[in-house]
Order: C-alpha cells, then sequence, then structure tokens
C-alpha cells in the first residue's frame, strides 16, 4: 500500500467509492495492529465505526512526540541558538510565507511528529514549487543526494481539483496523481532531443519543483480539520502567490532519520544550507546563529543510493 503509483492508478479506475490507505501502511503499522488488536479483541472495547466516509479516524497521523516551548528553548539554549518568538499565528504565517515565496527553504517543527513514512507538516523541509531551481538547490545543499530526485507538493485540500486530475483526497502522500492539463506548460521541441538529467530540467508545469518527467506528482492534501497551522501557512501563501503548493519533503538528510527534538531540527538546520528554521512560534535565521561546533561533514558520512 505505500505504492503510491499503483494507488493512484486504482483510484483512476474508480472500481472503489472509497479508498483510504493506512499512512504506516509498512512495517511500522504492524505497532498498530498489535495495539488495535489488544484494544478491541483483548480488552474487548467496543468498535466505534464513522458512518461518513469523509471522517479520517487517523485524524492526521500526528501520533509522535510533541515537545512545549519551554522544552524547546532549553535543548535550543544547549547550542546558544538566537530566536524570535511571534505572539501572533498570523504574523508567524505571514513572515514565513514572505520567505518561502523570495525562495527561503525553511525547516518545518511542528505539533506532534508523523506516524509513518511521509512527512505532513510535523517535520517538514519547505520551499517555492513554482521555483524551477528548488529541486536542485534541496537536494544538493540540504538532502545531500542527487539532483533529479523528485520531491512531493502540499496544497490546500480546496484547490486540489484545479492542480491535479485527482478525484479523492491524499492527506499521508500515498498517491500520485496527473498534473492538471491547464497547470502543463508544453515544451519546446527542442527538448525533446534532450536524454537524462537534461530532459528532467525542462520546465512541464507551474509547479516545476514537484513535477515529474511524465507529469505526475506524489502529492499530500492538506485539511484545515487535521492540520491547522500547515493549512494555515499554505493559505497565506496561496494569497501572495496565488498558488496553493509548497514542495514538502522530510526533514533530514540522506542516511539519517526525520528529525524528531528540537534539537534534532537544529542540528540538521546547521549542518545543512536551509535559511530558516521554525520551532512552534519560534524562527532562527542561519545568518544569526553562532558558529556550529559539529565538524562532521554530512556530505562524506552516507554513500549515495
Amino acid at each position: 500500500a505505500l505504492n503510491c503509483v499503483a494507488n493512484g492508478k486504482i483510484i483512476q479506475k474508480e472500481i472503489f467509492k472509497n479508498v483510504w490507505i493506512q499512512p504506516a501502511s509498512g512495517d511500522a503499522g504492524g505497532a498498530l495492529g498489535g495495539a488495535l488488536s489488544a484494544y478491541y479483541q483483548h480488552l474487548q472495547r467496543p468498535r466505534v465505526i464513522e458512518k461518513s466516509v469523509e471522517k479520517d479516524m487517523m485524524r492526521g497521523s500526528f501520533l509522535g512526540p510533541k515537545y512545549s516551548e519551554e522544552e524547546a528553548i532549553d535543548m535550543l539554549r544547549k547550542f546558544d541558538a538566537r530566536y524570535h518568538r511571534y505572539e501572533k499565528e498570523s504574523d508567524l504565517l505571514d513572515l514565513i510565507s514572505d520567505k518561502l515565496a523570495s525562495g527561503s527553504v525553511v525547516g518545518w517543527h511542528q505539533g506532534r511528529m508523523e506516524f509513518g513514512p511521509r512527512s505532513l507538516g510535523g517535520r517538514s523541509i519547505l520551499g517555492d514549487a513554482r521555483s524551477q531551481e528548488m529541486q536542485t538547490n534541496i537536494n544538493l545543499k540540504i538532502k545531500y543526494r542527487e539532483s533529479f530526485r523528485p520531491f512531493a507538493p502540499s496544497i490546500l485540500s480546496e484547490k486540489v481539483n484545479e492542480y491535479f486530475d485527482i478525484n479523492c483526497n491524499s492527506p499521508y502522500m500515498l498517491v500520485v496523481a496527473p498534473i492538471d492539463k491547464q497547470v502543463r506548460l508544453k515544451p519546446n521541441a527542442e527538448s525533446d532531443s534532450l536524454f537524462g538529467i537534461d530532459k528532467l530540467k525542462v520546465t512541464r508545469s507551474k509547479i516545476p519543483a514537484v513535477t515529474h518527467v511524465d507529469y505526475s506528482a506524489r502529492l499530500q492534501t492538506v485539511h484545515k480539520e487535521t492540520n491547522t497551522r500547515f493549512h494555515g501557512l499554505l493559505r497565506h501563501f496561496y494569497k501572495k502567490t496565488n498558488c496553493p503548493v509548497l514542495v514538502n519533503t522530510s526533514f533530514n538528510v540522506r542516511g539519517e532519520p526525520i528529525v524528531c527534538t528540537p534539537e534534532d531540527s537544529y542540528r540538521c538546520f546547521m549542518r545543512t544550507e536551509m535559511d530558516l528554521l521554525v520551532v512552534g512560534d519560534l524562527v532562527l535565521y542561519k545568518n544569526e546563529q553562532p558558529k556550529f561546533k559539529d565538524k562532521s561533514i554530512w556530505q562524506q558520512e552516507f554513500k549515495l543510493d
């Protein structure tokens, strides 16, 4: 069920009225199965089935650890980190959407960590999907991997049909869908003769940073009910740019797990070329931070896949 292309094809065939995919449909999902089995079979608790197929009982899959602002500040003090605190959420989202629109790459650490293999706006690295250079920049300067690796788009759920040919939600980034034809750009005749990396660099849509060579993308629909702050950020970005889509990739580098604690996030932020880090209501600028003492070089720690 983690085969996003197959999932997309099943949905396109309209075999079923509704398709829901458990967000940790790999080995990690066994933990959830064990818990449910004990709860309903051993403890004999009553099963409550939500009648509405639109209701997602996983509630965004944010089941991991959450850290208070006090805990975050204590962790950041270890590094003498400098931060700005924003009292109003609207001011925070206005600032970060401005930075994203101007090309900054943002580390986004919010609330509980996601359960499953995808970063869904709890521990994410974000960028402007309209940027032709964003894919290469994040791959080479932050993820430290091959420049052609594709990224996923996160989109306001209410705008998904304007950008993708899909008739359902994809809250867990487990469905590949075609880019809508009105969003696609027709390559020039010269691009037909290109090969390999050069062919991949051809601009194919209005959101080139998340458009695969076959005009598809593995998308995440962001919902206000389950991911309020990330939805708010996308909404602010949309108001500024008329684009409801951001690049969303996991907050880590090649060979490392996704960050969990504020300390993890700060280390990843300082050891890569991210521009800003947002931890809850705290904003950290790279150029304001003291020199990072960790001398290890991530680019050399792990071999490429």
